[in-house]
């Protein structure tokens, strides 16, 4: 089984979906169509589209086709469940760093669901938040961990083992892997880093500390982030972009290695030098 999962706000009507589909069903491959963040909303498919959900066949995929963007990997990666299935994605989004394939370049496909796929395993992050002595969110990240306030000016203090290594006040702070080393933290002014490599990416966000950098850390380290001297301001945690818990004052968010890993395919057509020269210049 292929589960071809689209983006149907990037892919219109599933035009790029429905061509997957054809190409593959008279190669004899089984298809199934899992498209992302419909939530209900039929009315983004085609009526001839019967959907399923990722979350639903797991491990029976034998591959998983992404076609959108960045953001979209990231939901596919989300709904496995950290079940190593490959991913390969198609790009429709505007940067799409963790895409193998642009639209024109299907033909390539076939080729490579019949064994030439390139393997790349992706570091992923544990997240737990700890509130008054007892972990109330426990959850994994492929991307990153985002702490920001709601506009307000935040404080933060970060430890690595137990070991202070900055307090600072700013609008936040990124935890990312190295696969989210070209998403938000990039932005805030952190290093590109190999996608297959393991890191931890410490970037803050604006800091009122004019010398205060990105650190990369080794994958054996734990990360601790208090949250200090809210009172009264807003601050949440963000996981791969998906907003889940309002932060409150000394909460402290835990970040390390998971145990768990992404599998991310590609075709071998461009390296990450390649792709970051022609996406970043």
């Amino acid at each position: 089984m292929i589960a071809i999962c689209p983006n149907p706000f990037r892919d219109i009507r599933c035009r790029v979906t429905l061509e997957i589909k054809e190409r593959l069903e008279k190669a004899g491959f089984e298809t199934c169509v899992c498209p992302l963040f419909v939530e209900g909303d039929s009315a983004a498919l085609p009526e001839n589209i019967k959907a399923r959900q990722l979350s639903e066949l797991g491990a029976g995929c034998e591959a998983v086709i992404v076609v959108g963007g960045d953001g979209t990997v990231l939901a596919a990666a989300r709904q496995l469940h950290n079940i190593p299935v490959p991913i390969l994605g198609v790009n429709l989004g505007t940067k799409g760093f963790m895409t193998a394939l642009e639209p024109d370049e299907l033909d390539h496909l076939l080729p490579a669901l019949k064994g030439g796929m390139r393997f790349s395993r992706r570091m992923k992050l544990d997240v737990s938040v700890i509130r008054k002595g007892k972990t109330i969110l426990e959850d994994s990240v492929l991307n990153d961990a985002v702490m920001h306030g709601y506009g307000d000016c935040i404080k933060m203090t970060v430890y690595c083992n137990g070991e202070r290594m900055t307090s600072f006040s700013g609008d936040g702070i990124i935890l990312s892997t190295p696969t989210g080393s070209t998403g938000y933290s990039l932005s805030a002014g952190g290093p590109l880093v190999e996608p297959d490599g393991e890191n931890i990416i410490i970037s803050p966000i604006c800091p009122h500390v004019m010398g205060l950098r990105s650190f990369v850390l080794g994958p054996t380290r734990t990360v601790s982030v208090e949250m200090q001297k809210l009172r009264g301001r807003r601050a949440y945690l963000s996981l791969d972009g998906n907003s889940v818990l309002d932060l409150a004052n000394e909460d402290i968010v835990l970040v390390k290695r998971s145990e768990s890993y992404t599998l991310m395919a590609d075709v071998g057509l461009r390296s990450f030098y390649e792709v970051t020269y022609e996406k970043l210049r």
